[in-house]
């Protein structure tokens, strides 16, 4: 068998240590997951900011709330986050409001408490296995540099059962070891990539939930006087 054989990274993994096939298995499995998430949130956020976008421009374009309202409670299931924020709020002001002898100031300040539980709900769901990505980017290289160190011991160990220390008897275990490392950093990168775009996504969308709800505060305001 060649030299290039030897190397292969098939070969490597197959004839690396129990502890390090372990960990390449783990942080294979982490990367899998990694990339379902990746994916998965992927759609999500840009679900939401198409629906997002459609929402404003149906209630910016100067129609009925009571008919948007009537549409947001029809269409439940399809409805996207700024939507579901409308709804609580203006549920919330109609019941109310139609109550005697309420403080127009406590009608305002209740429909804003509805839209803000709302609002935390839907940020929760967006945020969703954001959290898992960021533990991904920050563990997975220290995961794949136990891996490295781990091997290189155990290939130095075995040193000490040959008579004369050569590359060739070197080099397949610490190559070995770091495969574990490039693994790590495999399932790294691109976790790191796509929290830190999904975050700044999700942050410009949070950005739009909160300024809707002071707009459609004042506009609620103005309703009661």
């Amino acid at each position: 068998m060649n030299v290039s054989q030897d190397l292969s990274i098939l070969h490597l993994i197959i004839n690396a240590s129990a502890v390090v096939q372990v960990v390449m298995l783990l942080l294979a499995g982490v990367s899998f997951m990694s990339w379902y998430y990746i994916f998965r949130k992927w759609f999500t956020v840009k679900a939401a900011r198409a629906q997002t976008e459609q929402f404003e421009r149906d209630f910016w374009s100067g129609g009925d709330l009571n008919s948007l309202y009537q549409s947001a409670i029809n269409d439940r299931h399809s409805t996207g986050s700024m939507e579901r924020i409308f709804e609580s709020g203006f549920r919330e002001f109609t019941k109310l409001r139609s109550q005697k002898n309420l403080d127009p100031k406590d009608v305002i300040d209740g429909s804003r408490r509805a839209m803000r539980a709302t609002y935390q709900r839907e940020m929760d769901s967006i945020d969703s296995h954001l959290a898992f990505l960021a533990s991904v980017g920050s563990v997975s290289p220290y995961v794949g540099l136990f891996g490295t160190v781990w091997g290189i011991m155990h290939s130095f160990r075995g040193l000490s059962n040959v008579g004369q220390a050569t590359l060739a008897a070197v080099a397949p275990g610490i190559a070995e070891a770091l495969v574990a490392t490039a693994i790590g950093l495999f399932a790294a990168i691109p976790a790191v990539v796509a929290y830190n775009r999904f975050a700044h996504e999700i942050d410009r969308l949070s950005s739009r939930f909160e300024s809707f709800m002071e707009e459609f505060s004042n506009i609620l305001q103005r309703q009661m006087r």
